[in-house]
């Protein structure tokens, strides 16, 4: 993935360590891959699959998310007609906005799902297959 892209704004410490970056992922390509988002046989998935060499998983909800990893790493694919401010979980307690084509890395599995009010409305997710040395070299490169 487009990991030299983290920059030092997009890491915190508090409450727990943590990546949150929306600026990863040319739009252009992101789009692409929101409209297959149903078809992971689709082109733009498979060069997605070929050029980074990364697991993943597609959950049609948030809710679905396996926080029993040792690396947590969130791609959110928000619904265009979801008009909601954005929450959807806490992190040790802070909330963590849920935005078109950002990043979530952590550690820590201290995630709470807060449930929505409109459950017509899927609040997609990609949880990447994230290795512990990756994530090693992408704080190194903040110390």
């Amino acid at each position: 993935m487009n990991w030299e892209k983290i920059k030092p704004n997009h890491y915190f410490k508090e409450p727990v360590e943590h990546v949150y970056a929306s600026t990863l992922f040319d739009i252009k390509d992101y789009d692409k891959l929101y409209e297959n988002q149903n078809n992971f046989t689709h082109p733009v998935w498979q060069e997605l699959d070929r050029k980074y060499k990364v697991g993943f998983q597609f959950h049609n909800d948030i809710r679905e998310v396996n926080t029993k990893k040792e690396i947590i790493c969130l791609w959110f694919f928000k619904e265009r007609n979801d008009r909601s401010a954005g929450c959807c979980f806490e992190l040790a307690g802070k909330i963590i906005a849920y935005r078109p084509n950002t990043f979530l890395i952590t550690r820590s599995n201290k995630i709470k799902i807060i449930d929505k009010k409109d459950d017509y409305i899927r609040r997609p997710v990609l949880q990447i297959d994230m290795h512990d040395w990756t994530y090693e070299k992408i704080l190194q490169s903040f110390q």
